[in-house]
């Protein structure tokens, strides 16, 4: 299965109207699973690489709610960039998926939901052992 299938992008309903956008994001519906933790990315920059790791147990959307950035993601096989310029637009990504984002706006807020409450156990953070769990 191609990267672009394991981790697709998901368009979100915009139920705005005249009194301006109005957008809903439900666990378990158009987001695949249970959100268990949110948080936000804001005040990074052009220069700044956050994430940079892979995850054993989370899954996550990520969702540019102001502004844009990039994210690049990788199986270690395959890699390929989103960037996120919509807040009615997410990213799915699943267990074991390398994520670096990056080339953030000035105003950039990168919304995260994930699946799981933190536990940095599960976390990967060096590309080269990432690579040997992954590709066994």
């Amino acid at each position: 299965m191609r990267l672009k299938e394991i981790c697709p992008i998901i368009q979100f309903s915009d139920l705005g109207d005249e009194r301006g956008k109005l957008v809903v994001i439900e666990g378990g519906q158009a987001v695949p699973f249970e959100i268990k933790r949110v948080f936000y990315i804001y005040e990074s920059d052009a220069t700044v690489v956050r994430g940079q790791h892979a995850n054993r147990e989370s899954e996550f959307v990520l969702i540019n709610i102001s502004g844009n950035s990039k994210v690049r993601i990788t199986d270690g096989k395959e890699e390929y960039i989103v960037e996120l310029n919509q807040p009615m637009m997410g990213v799915y990504i699943p267990k074991m998926i390398w994520k670096d984002m990056y080339d953030f706006s000035e105003d950039s807020i990168l919304l995260v939901l994930a699946s799981t409450h933190y536990d940095g156990n599960e976390y990967i953070r060096d590309y080269d052992k990432y690579l040997e769990e992954v590709l066994k």
